[in-house]
């Protein structure tokens, strides 16, 4: 049976590291980034905008899990709220994945001064700040398995998940 992560959590978490580390560490692995189908200038939120995304990311998923070569299939995106994990899992094929929905989290003074690394090093904009922070509470109303990243090495992080 295939392995599917569904890697949430606000900007500035570790997201996309740890799911890289775990593409390296997990046998038969491929790695889908939500951001990567949603990377327009100017970014543009509407209805039509987020059913694209949408479309976008259960395509490349559903093909993933079709394809022989690959056991375990990560993806990492905000999913900040249950509404669009669960319309990624109800247009997915899952029937034959055992699915894992994971939500990393971090204390508001972690946060922010990853966010702020990653201004400096400009990597993300400064605006990313009110919105990750604001976003930090809605992890703990999704039905996921929080993992706090707090005081925790990408390693550690991943190998936690890799354990679920």
């Amino acid at each position: 049976m295939k392995k599917l992560f569904l890697i949430g959590g606000p900007m500035g978490v570790g997201k996309t590291a740890a799911a890289q580390y775990l593409k390296k560490k997990l046998p038969d692995s491929v790695f889908l980034d939500g951001d990567w189908c949603w990377d327009a200038n100017p970014f543009c939120v509407t209805e039509e905008t987020k059913n694209m995304v949408i479309n976008n990311i259960c395509f490349l998923l559903n093909s993933f899990i079709h394809c022989s070569a690959y056991s375990n299939i990560i993806f990492c995106w905000v999913m900040h709220e249950q509404e669009i994990i669960d319309t990624i899992i109800n247009r997915t094929d899952v029937a034959n994945c055992e699915v894992k929905i994971v939500s990393l989290t971090a204390t508001k003074e972690n946060l922010a001064k990853r966010i702020l690394s990653d201004v400096k090093n400009g990597i993300r904009t400064v605006d990313v700040l009110d919105r990750s922070i604001t976003r930090l509470a809605l992890y703990q109303k999704l039905t996921s398995i929080k993992i706090a990243t707090d005081g925790k090495s990408i390693q550690e992080i991943s190998e936690e998940i890799s354990a679920l």
